[in-house]
């Protein structure tokens, strides 16, 4: 195994494996990241976690934060068209 300590773009340091196709890295001691397969067009990792630790890909979950900043939104939302529509009436 190798492991290297790398600073990102984000100045958070990141920590980099070299795994083989069914080696594992532990995070915790819950979460299992596993190599299941390395192809040409991509790797393919198998996650287990513990029920209550989410885990998407990045894109997923930056949909959810999306949405759930706009369900936080709505209600100040709604309540500006409820007073523009007092106001008319």
């Amino acid at each position: 195994m190798s492991l290297v300590l790398r600073q990102s773009k984000r100045s958070t340091r990141m920590l980099v494996f070299t795994r083989r196709k069914n080696q594992t890295i532990m995070i915790g001691d819950g979460i299992e990241v596993r190599v299941l397969r390395v192809g040409r067009d991509g790797v393919r990792l198998g996650i287990v976690a513990p029920p209550d630790v989410p885990v998407h890909r990045q894109e997923i979950y930056q949909q959810i934060r999306d949405a759930n900043r706009s369900a936080a939104e709505t209600p100040q939302k709604v309540t500006s068209i409820v007073e523009r529509l007092r106001k008319r009436g």
